[in-house]
């Protein structure tokens, strides 16, 4: 199934009773490339007084992996109104983490539940979102006299081929939509036929 994630990271800057909250989002695939933005930004604004965040990774209607943190914010002020906002507006393989300088003045714990909701929905209002197609690595297995034709009917779905290996075959390594899988098995017919069982299988950015 596909779903919406961000194209490019975004940044989106909100100013409340003198507290500067500064909202970046980045597209991931992992929580260890989200965690690799959370660290970069304590390093990018050490003086800042929270760094708070949340991520979702996969399909966010059928979650695979969340998680948030408030970051010494008061409990559930800061990463769950984060990450309330993605999953309202159904955005996977997405961090948004809002860095926070205090300006003296407490917020209290609605006030900075508002706060850090409304950081996260600038970032929202900031994104070009695209579709994001969960894909797989295929082996498909040729004569030399059928090459072209494998490699037509992989394209016309969207199947992209890398590097070729001949020998006494012609092997083709393509990546395509997990949902054309079972298509691309029946055209190839005659033609040739998948060799490789244990797929690579990989998501990617529908441009």
């Amino acid at each position: 199934m596909s779903y919406q994630t961000l194209k490019r990271p975004v940044r989106a800057d909100l100013e409340i009773k003198k507290s500067q909250f500064i909202a970046f989002a980045y597209p991931v695939t992992s929580r260890d490339e989200a965690m690799f933005h959370v660290e970069q930004l304590r390093l990018e604004f050490p003086d800042a007084r929270h760094h708070c965040w949340a991520y979702i990774i996969g399909d966010p209607n059928n979650t695979t992996s969340a998680g948030f943190d408030d970051d010494g914010e008061p409990n559930g002020t800061a990463g769950r109104p984060i990450l309330n906002v993605l999953q309202h507006k159904a955005i996977g393989n997405v961090v948004i983490i809002v860095v926070r300088y205090f300006g003296g003045i407490k917020l209290g714990a609605g006030g900075l539940t508002r706060a850090y909701a409304a950081s996260a929905q600038l970032a929202v209002d900031e994104m070009q979102l695209v579709e994001f197609v969960p894909k797989s690595t295929l082996m498909i297995e040729t004569d030399f006299a059928n090459e072209a034709q494998c490699r037509y009917i992989a394209a016309q779905l969207g199947g992209v081929i890398s590097e070729v290996n001949y020998s006494q075959t012609v092997q083709l390594p393509v990546t395509v939509a997990n949902e054309n899988i079972a298509t691309l098995k029946e055209n190839l017919g005659i033609y040739g036929k998948v060799i490789d069982n244990n797929s690579k299988q990989s998501i990617e950015n529908e441009n």
